[in-house]
């Protein structure tokens, strides 16, 4: 028996926006109890606040427990549901659905598009930012390879993972048990999250040989080429799709990637597109303001803003760079790329037919 991956992209017209998907399931363009994944982009702020994230999340649940006919909880065991908040700039809301399907059709020529998906048990939020979330991380995604039959680290081409933070009720809970968090800055906390879970990636793969705790977010040098974090408010645990090209599976898609040195690095776009061919399905990539204040000699201001965070500049530059070179605003950029690339830059992959 051999695999399909199947890959839809749908436009939303808000976060509880589910029609389209659930208009695919009516139509039997997808059957809902192949769905794996869902990958979304939401109009929220992408801060501690954003609660558009989990809005979505449940939307989702609650549409595909009811096309499913189970219980909620279940959804939460099969379907890892990531949503990334902010759509600055020209950025589209819409949401990448990831199905897995069974065929006895033979195995076409060359390695397919694969999907894995892990989930890590969820963390205390004394964990959260700190080497447990590295290590859990790393075994998940380890098993994840596994589930998705994908051979090696070099056949790996993404990796989203939705990780959580920490908000002030959560701090409080660890010290009254006499436990310390990583910090007591929320918004600094996605950061740690996102970077503590990018270091287990990279452990994982073996980009890296080692991820001491005290490297998180302070030693820029470690990173993987390939992760891509998210952090949300709705979850604890880290929920992980990785992404790569495998034997096994039949389709006509497959995925490639490369990494953007800088915010304007459209150069590393183009060349996944001229070495894909054919049509784009989806594209998904990590975005961040360069933590040196500057783009290529030049300096900017992302980090100096009072009023609107690093991130929300980063994504609307990043999605304008992309959209310009790929020709789609329907693009799935995250802020946030700590250990995601070198600093100021980020992986970014693309999914094509052939």
């Amino acid at each position: 028996m051999t695999r399909r991956a199947r890959v839809l992209r749908l436009p939303t017209a808000g976060p509880q926006d589910t029609s389209p998907l659930a208009s695919a399931i009516a139509s039997g363009e997808i059957d809902a109890r192949t769905i794996v994944a869902i990958v979304g982009k939401t109009e929220g702020n992408g801060c501690v606040n954003d609660f558009t994230r989990g809005y979505a999340t449940l939307a989702l649940k609650l549409m595909l427990a009811e096309a499913l006919g189970c219980p909620l909880a279940e959804i939460e065991k099969r379907v890892a549901i990531v949503m990334s908040g902010g759509t600055e700039g020209g950025l589209s809301p819409h949401l990448i659905v990831f199905c897995r399907e069974t065929a006895d059709e033979a195995v076409s020529t060359g390695p397919r598009l694969a999907i894995g998906v892990g989930l890590t048990r969820p963390f205390k939020p004394e964990e959260i930012g700190r080497a447990a979330q590295i290590e859990e991380t790393a075994s998940a995604v380890t098993l994840a390879l596994k589930d998705a039959g994908i051979a090696g680290p070099s056949d790996v081409h993404f990796v989203q993972i939705k990780c959580p933070l920490l908000t002030k009720e959560r701090i409080e809970e660890a010290a009254r048990r006499g436990a310390t968090t990583a910090t007591e800055d929320t918004y600094h906390s996605m950061g740690l999250s996102r970077g503590a879970s990018a270091l287990g990636v990279a452990l994982a793969l073996g980009e890296i040989a080692d991820a001491p705790e005290a490297a998180i977010c302070k030693d820029w040098s470690l990173f993987s080429r390939v992760a891509s974090t998210s952090a949300g408010v709705e979850l604890l645990r880290n929920e992980i799709v990785v992404l790569g090209n495998a034997p096994g599976w039949i389709g006509d898609l497959v995925i490639d990637h490369d990494v953007m040195g800088d915010a304007i690095d459209a150069e590393a776009a183009r060349r996944v597109l001229a070495r894909l061919g054919g049509e784009t399905v989806a594209v998904l990539a990590k975005a961040e303001a360069s933590p040196t204040g500057e783009i290529r000699g030049r300096r900017h201001t992302m980090l100096d803003d009072s009023d609107i965070h690093s991130t929300r500049h980063a994504r609307a530059l990043v999605g304008g760079v992309l959209a310009g070179a790929i020709g789609d605003t329907m693009l799935y950029v995250s802020g946030g790329a700590e250990h995601q690339g070198p600093a100021g830059g980020g992986p970014i992959a693309i999914i094509g037919r052939v």
